[in-house]
């Protein structure tokens, strides 16, 4: 059975909190599990919400800041105690791999997993498998960041009264299918086109034009609003958006479901957030982050 779902571990944005641990997401895409962003404690939160560390298969981290990747140590080590089975990837900001290698190397452990190391140096694809494209683009902070994307290939919708039409039934809706046509009769005659799928995942950035294209028709969008906006200036500074602007771009980029993440410990009332994304416009499918919450994907339209 398929699982398309978001999985919080994390949602604080440099100092946890009682209530809420440093980042750490699983995306669950079918039978693969990518996790973004492990901050200190993603182990433990893994095991809070059952999480095994055979369900990962990519690791991504947007950059080296140590809410985003200190739990890089007890992830990868974790990984190799438990023997997986199969290759995990890495990817994260090609400046940053010496931070990666001290994190990777924290402390001595016997290495049993194929770890591949894939760093980002370029706007782009960075892999495709028959499931999905990963995409990075460039984002705005002090320190060098990357957000990432994931486009699922589009599919083809049958349409019953289209077969009908033409007489098609039983095992020749299979052969049209896979041959393209059929007594003349095309699979475009009797099917359309069905859009696959689009995650996008922004971290740490000030607004810039990386954000609007990982964010451009998302079905769901999970991205930082540490700031609520009357703090708009101590966002812009520390290389951050605020719950309102946030909102505004996935407004204008048709996201379906919005994930409001990465929340300054300021702020003690979720409620704000969910307003201010409101006011801006925002009325798709809005969730305000909770560590251990699971938000699926939206069934394809």
């Amino acid at each position: 059975m398929s699982v398309r779902e978001l999985v919080v571990l994390g949602t604080a944005s440099q100092v946890p909190t009682r209530h809420r641990n440093h980042n750490g997401y699983l995306l669950r895409w079918d039978g693969r599990g990518i996790l973004f962003d492990p901050g200190e404690g993603t182990q433990r939160q893994m095991l809070r919400a059952g999480v095994a560390a055979h369900d990962l298969d990519r690791i991504c981290v947007t950059h080296f800041h140590g809410d985003h990747s200190l739990g890089l140590a007890g992830v990868i080590q974790r990984i190799n105690l438990d023997q997986v089975p199969h290759p995990v990837t890495a990817h994260y900001p090609a400046s940053g791999r010496h931070f990666f290698e001290r994190l990777r190397y924290a402390t001595a452990y016997r290495e049993t997993v194929r770890l591949v190391e894939s760093p980002v140096t370029a706007d782009g694809p960075l892999a495709t498998t028959g499931d999905f494209t990963l995409e990075a683009r460039r984002l705005s902070h002090p320190v060098e960041s990357y957000g990432y994307r994931i486009v699922e290939p589009d599919g083809r919708r049958i349409l019953p009264a289209k077969l009908a039409e033409h007489g098609i039934k039983g095992p020749d809706v299979g052969l049209i299918q896979r041959e393209g046509s059929l007594n003349g009769v095309t699979l475009d005659e009797v099917s359309e086109i069905r859009r696959g799928q689009r995650f996008a995942f922004v971290m740490d950035t000030r607004l810039c034009d990386g954000v609007h294209a990982l964010a451009e028709g998302a079905d769901m969008l999970v991205i930082e609003s540490t700031f609520l906006d009357e703090d708009v200036r101590l966002a812009t500074d520390h290389g951050h958006l605020t719950a309102g602007q946030a909102a505004a771009v996935a407004r204008d980029a048709g996201v379906r479901h919005l994930v409001l993440t990465h929340f300054s410990q300021r702020y003690s009332d979720p409620a704000a957030f969910e307003r201010q994304a409101r006011e801006a416009g925002f009325d798709g499918e809005l969730s305000i982050a909770q560590d251990l919450m699971r938000v699926p994907v939206p069934k394809r339209t």
